[in-house]
């Protein structure tokens, strides 16, 4: 079926062109949402407003796209991931956590928008595309880390102290240490309803 377009519609078309579609998308969707309209000479006529604010829309979408990308040039990001000695990745970090931690940043990135063609399995620095538009590519610098907790680097600085003493230990546990008693004395109160 032949359809005026009165909008952008991806993969469809532009606003003002006469395109092909199947009945049931123009009939079901394209022509209840007021997106399309009969290719008829009024019609023609009609959409020309239209059409000019289609093109008003690109190019603002387009600026917008531009100004994105110009912000994430020269853009590098850590992630952590945890990993065995050798570094291999307990898991992989693929388009949702770049995305993520992009976001993080600031940056309005979406996860369709990160191509990797392979997740990345092992700690490592990869350079990424970030597809904003069919000729608007931005390359992003993610370095792979190993995840250290902060317990590690606590043992790390922290020096070696004898291990406390059974009894004591038992006592901070409770908190005796700092005068309160958490009814550790108390037994269990049977309830019979």
């Amino acid at each position: 079926m032949k359809l005026l377009l009165r909008r952008d519609i991806p993969n469809v078309g532009l606003a003002g062109d006469v395109v092909e579609v199947k009945e049931g998308y123009a009939r079901n969707y394209l022509i209840p949402h007021h997106l399309g309209l009969e290719p008829t000479k009024a019609n023609m006529k009609a959409i020309e407003e239209d059409k000019k604010l289609a093109e008003q829309e690109r190019k603002f979408r387009r600026a917008a796209l531009e100004q994105q990308a110009e912000k994430l040039r020269n853009v590098e990001v850590t992630i952590a991931a945890a990993c065995n000695l050798e570094g291999r990745l307990y898991g992989s970090v693929g388009p949702r956590e770049i995305a993520a931690a992009l976001r993080d940043e600031g940056h309005d990135v979406e996860t369709k928008q990160v191509h990797l063609a392979e997740p990345i399995r092992q700690l490592d620095t990869v350079t990424v595309p970030v597809v904003f538009a069919n000729d608007l590519t931005v390359e992003v610098k993610v370095w792979v880390v190993r995840e250290t907790s902060a317990g590690d680097l606590e043992e790390e600085t922290k020096p070696k102290e004898a291990a406390p003493k059974a009894e004591e230990s038992r006592e901070r546990g409770r908190g005796r240490d700092r005068g309160f008693d958490y009814g550790s004395n108390v037994d269990a109160l049977e309830t019979d309803l």
